[in-house]
Order: C-alpha cells, then structure tokens, then sequence
C-alpha cells in the first residue's frame, strides 16, 4: 500500500502543528521544514480546515492551528479522508470496474478484509500518539530550517 501525497502531507503538516499548538504555525514554515511546496500545502490546510482538523486563521499574523484536541483527532479517520477517492483496486470502485472476473475472483474480498483490519489498527490512534515527544519534534523540524530552537 502507498498513502497519496495528500495524506503524507496531510499528517506531516498536523504533527508540525500539533507539535506547535497551541501556537499558529504558517505554510511557509510547514514548507520549509518538509521541503515541500507551498500549493500542495495550501490546499491541504484547506481541506483539512473544511474538514474539522485545522483552524485556518487568515490575515498579516495568521497561520493554522488545531480545530480540537489532538487527543481527538483519530489517525484511521484521517487516513479514511486521505485515501478516499483512491480505491485499494479497480473492482472495489463498481462504476468504474472493467475487471472481467470480479463475478467469480475472491481476491476482492480478501483485499477488503485487510483493509478493514488495517483501518481498523489505525482506529486505535490519535495525532497525539504521534507527536508524543513535540520537542524532539520541533528540534528535528527546526534543524532541517537551519534555525535553533532555543534563539
């Protein structure tokens, strides 16, 4: 399995903020410390805004910052938002199948049986399992911007 750009993205940008909170943090810095470009980060922060994750504070000192708790916020969740419109395979999606032997092929339904296991581990977790050490975070982050945390 490969997680598309918008849920790589997606969770690095939430631990950045979560590690932060609850200070606003801005895309320019999220892009900087991923080295990665600010459009793809831009619309990330949006649809994770639309969705509950983010408050997106606009205006000459805005940035972002988490909506709720990252105690909250549930990794299986945001992975389902991620990796909804990229079916595991083509028969999983009945409009768009042009698999011939979907009608006789159990591979689907062990495909799906492993996704709901996998989904369902994920359901165990939170962002704040994930930023547990938000210093060492930070330091990492902070580095890679050539900037020392403590100045």
């Amino acid at each position: 399995m490969r997680l598309s750009l918008f849920t790589d993205y997606g969770f690095r940008l939430l631990i950045h903020v979560a590690a932060r909170h609850p200070e606003l943090v801005t895309i320019s810095e999220v892009a900087e410390a991923y080295r990665i470009k600010r459009n793809h980060l831009t619309k990330i922060a949006h649809e994770l805004g639309r969705a509950g994750y983010l408050e997106n504070v606009r205006g000459r000192n805005g940035g972002m910052r988490l909506a709720r708790p990252a105690a909250e916020i549930n990794i299986g969740e945001l992975m389902r938002l991620g990796e909804s419109s990229s079916p595991l395979v083509e028969c999983f999606n009945e409009s768009t199948n042009t698999c011939v032997i979907t009608p006789a092929c159990r591979l689907k339904h062990m495909l799906a049986d492993a996704s709901d296991a996998f989904y369902t581990s994920l359901d165990r977790y939170t962002l704040a399992d994930a930023v547990i050490r938000p210093r060492e975070v930070l330091g990492l982050l902070e580095n890679q911007r050539g900037v020392d945390m403590d100045q």
